[in-house]
């Protein structure tokens, strides 16, 4: 199930999302019964993202096994020299081939080309495979990794919504838009939520202009701090050190009705 992606890929372009499950979501496969299954969905045309993946989990969770599935079977014989132990790589799609439910699943760049009604179908069909507690990140990124957007979903639905950037490199959060997932980014229009958070990001970042004189990463601290008053944003202040915001999905969620585009 699905259609083959572009393939783009590089070392290290997914780690901040990678950093993020390590750190805010580590219950999920901590917590999870021996040899927990993780599932990457579209590793694309060089499996080094998912070999990462696996890489990083291990440091939470020594045992845990890692699929990567990709549609293009030229992609799956050109992953198998770095199968290991834990680590596997499978044809399939969003039907998840897979012996048991998983703990995780990571589907990055993978529903851009889709359309909006496609990728809430995806999203159901992923979230009923997922095991109890288990969690869905779909998101997007820059070729580089320096900017990265997803969505965190359970077995009941979207719960937040993430953006990450290297502090280093952003000169704005405006930046973020070209980013959002796909069940976002036709939605970053007047009278849709997720534009008034961005722009809501965007005055708070301009108002903590004097904080760069600290440097760019209080400038952010302070952005962030300033939006907890009319925003649920989640989780504590040292993720935003990193370049993190999150917000829960009901803050951003699109309306209803789809807006001309």
């Amino acid at each position: 199930m699905g259609s083959v992606t572009r393939g783009t890929t590089a070392p290290n372009r997914l780690r901040r999302v990678d950093r993020w499950l390590v750190g805010v979501h580590r219950t999920v496969l901590v917590s999870a019964p021996p040899r927990p299954l993780v599932v990457d969905v579209g590793y694309g045309a060089y499996p080094v993202t998912t070999v990462e993946l696996a890489d990083r989990l291990r440091t939470i969770r020594p045992d845990v096994r890692v699929t990567g599935l990709e549609i293009d079977p030229a992609r799956v014989a050109a992953a198998v020299p770095y199968a290991r132990d834990g680590l596997e790589f499978r044809l399939g799609g969003f039907e998840l081939p897979v012996d048991r439910p998983p703990q995780l699943i990571r589907a990055f760049n993978v529903l851009r080309q889709y359309q909006e009604p496609q990728v809430r179908d995806t999203w159901r069909a992923l979230m009923s495979r997922l095991a109890p507690g288990g969690l869905l990140i779909e998101g997007t990124c820059s070729e580089s990794g320096r900017i990265a957007t997803w969505v965190a979903l359970d077995r009941s639905g979207p719960r937040t919504l993430t953006l990450a950037a290297r502090l280093g490199s952003l000169d704005s959060p405006a930046t973020f838009a070209e980013r959002l997932p796909k069940a976002l980014i036709h939605r970053n229009v007047p009278g849709e939520r997720v534009h008034a958070f961005l722009t809501a990001l965007e005055r708070a970042w301009l108002a903590a202009a004097p904080l760069g004189a600290f440097g760019v990463r209080q400038r952010w601290i302070g952005a962030v701090g300033a939006l907890r008053a009319d925003w649920p944003i989640v989780g504590r202040s040292d993720r935003w050190r990193l370049g993190e915001v999150t917000v829960q999905w009901d803050a951003v969620a699109p309306d209803e009705h789809p807006p001309h585009i």
